[in-house]
């Protein structure tokens, strides 16, 4: 199960990494009133990073929840 994961986590990553390289293109993202000039990738990056960090907090949440 663990290289299972480990596996799907590398290909994920490295699927990723080529994404990104070949979207480095400058963006410009519009918040409300915040609006900030990035490159793609590291958008995509940070995207990622948020999703992620979200799936482990809420898989943490829902084992605790089930413990209870």
């Amino acid at each position: 199960m663990q290289h299972t994961k480990l596996i799907a986590g590398t290909i994920l990553l490295l699927l990723v990494a080529i994404f990104t390289a070949q979207n480095a293109a400058v963006v410009t993202i519009s918040f409300f009133f915040w609006e900030v000039t990035i490159s793609r990738a590291l958008m995509i990056f940070f995207v990622l990073a948020i999703g992620i960090i979200t799936g482990l907090i809420l898989a943490n949440f829902i084992k605790q929840h089930k413990q209870l």
